[in-house]
């Protein structure tokens, strides 16, 4: 008997009927299990599983409709199709059969070509109605993945994403994405189910078949059993040869495009302990990877405007000369430090750094030369200050430094440190070598009073006109 036949149940206390009926229906090609009465029914049905149920109403020790009741009073055997057999007048018997959740009721004695023709009625309708909740099932995973991925933001998060959910909805041993060209002697597994861990891994092409068919076709490759499958039949040479014991059964690749370029394929596989792939999973797949390309390419998307905002804003809040923060974006920021430090009592020095006698290396050198001293300057700050300060171009000469948990002798120190290797560093490292000094005023918040940002830029300002009118090249608070 085929192992794909329809598997029917019959229950009767009948034994001449009932060995006639198992006659019938296996003669019709139907793998028949026949029991003389429903004692054990419950226990038989959660071992062998049958696709339909005849079942007698009028038995000694339980009758049919009680089984027929324990049988639909949950959602275990909802979709089981029962067909009633019973003596009883038909309109009473039909009634309750039907009441308690029977698909069919046929009278005794019955004429067997009307028992075959609702036997086979009733399976087709068993078949579709499964076929139908199969379809519903796989679009609601479909839907779930797909509505998973939408929400990802990051592409390798939506790769990771795919393979881990595909692989738990077709109960998968592996599934993976592998970035590939058609043609390419190597291809780059970027996720993978069975291995979270595992990213950016090199494959040589070589050795898989079906992934080289499908990045050269562009099509979906289904290989039911690698063992048997022609397309194997080289590589089963090699691990013949290499004594390599290959525990895959079977595979499906799904090839999908980027922006309208091959970007890799959905590789599907299942060991020898799993049932093998059908052309129903490479559906499902296919349905899957086809529809979250748009959630990718969205992706990759979004990645490029963030990618741009944080240039643009970047570009906003830097002065194209030196690299530094901007004055704006300096005052946002000193803002920000002093409301912090206020909360916390904490302390907070703002410096103000201006180049000594600035304009006369603009009239003797020219502005190109002036230019490079304050890029020179601002890369000497940089290097001094700490990842916590914030180091910006005020305006011309003038610079600024924030120095957050800093107080004021912390301060003095960090500035005179800045006015002696300013004065030491050689502008132009020619024989006419060009010296320049700087001048710093320092105001320090204590924790103490509120203040505002702009009442400290004063301050420091005010130190700064204190420190060039002093002499220059000193440090005044």
């Amino acid at each position: 008997m085929a192992s794909d036949a329809a598997k029917i149940f019959v229950v009767d206390d009948d034994e001449a009927l009932l060995q006639t009926l198992g006659w019938i229906l296996t003669d019709k090609g139907y793998d028949v299990t026949t029991l003389a009465d429903g004692v054990d029914l419950l226990a038989r049905l959660e071992s062998d599983r049958p696709d339909l149920l005849l079942l007698d109403i009028l038995m000694p020790k339980i009758d049919g409709l009680e089984l027929l009741e324990q049988l639909k009073s949950g959602d275990r055997w909802r979709d089981l199709p029962v067909l009633m057999l019973s003596s009883m007048p038909p309109e009473d018997a039909t009634v309750r059969a039907l009441g308690l959740g029977a698909t069919d009721y046929i009278a005794k004695p019955f004429k067997v070509r009307e028992l075959l023709a609702r036997v086979d009625a009733r399976l087709r309708q068993a078949h579709e109605l499964r076929r139908v909740r199969e379809e519903v099932k796989s679009r609601a995973e479909m839907v779930d993945i797909l509505r998973e991925v939408t929400d990802s933001l990051k592409p390798d998060e939506i790769y990771h994403l795919l393979t881990r959910r595909v692989s738990r909805a077709l109960q998968l041993s592996k599934c993976s994405m592998v970035s590939a060209q058609p043609g390419s002697d190597m291809g780059l597994v970027v996720a993978a189910a069975e291995n979270p861990m595992l990213r950016n891994l090199e494959i040589p092409l070589s050795k898989y078949p079906e992934l080289r068919k499908a990045l050269l076709s562009q099509r979906t490759v289904l290989v039911t059993d690698v063992h048997t499958d022609p397309l194997y039949e080289e590589t089963r040479r090699q691990w013949a040869e290499q004594g390599i014991s290959v525990r895959t059964r079977s595979a499906i690749v799904v090839p999908f495009s980027l922006r309208g370029e091959q970007a890799g394929v959905f590789f599907l596989r299942t060991t020898q302990d799993d049932a093998p792939l059908s052309a129903e999973d490479a559906s499902f797949a296919e349905a899957v990877i086809h529809a979250a390309v748009n959630a990718i390419e969205r992706a990759y998307d979004l990645e490029a405007a963030k990618t741009d905002r944080a240039r643009f804003q970047t570009l906003a809040n830097t002065d194209p000369l030196t690299g530094c923060v901007n004055r704006r974006a300096m005052v946002e920021r000193l803002e920000r430090e002093l409301d912090r430090a206020q909360r916390y009592r904490h302390s907070l020095t703002v410096m103000m750094i201006d180049l000594d006698w600035f304009k006369r290396i603009n009239d003797t050198r020219g502005h190109l030369v002036g230019d490079a001293v304050l890029r020179q300057l601002a890369e000497i700050l940089l290097d001094e200050a700490r990842s916590v300060d914030v180091v910006a171009r005020y305006g011309g000469e003038e610079f600024t430094i924030i120095l957050p948990d800093t107080d004021l002798d912390g301060a003095v120190i960090f500035a005179e440190r800045l006015r002696e290797r300013a004065a030491k560093y050689d502008h132009t490292p020619t024989a006419d070598p060009l010296m320049v000094t700087v001048s710093i005023g320092i105001a320090t918040y204590s924790g103490d009073q509120k203040v505002s940002a702009e009442t400290m830029i004063e301050r420091a300002d005010a130190a700064l006109y204190r420190a060039k009118k002093g002499g220059r090249n000193q440090v005044q608070q």
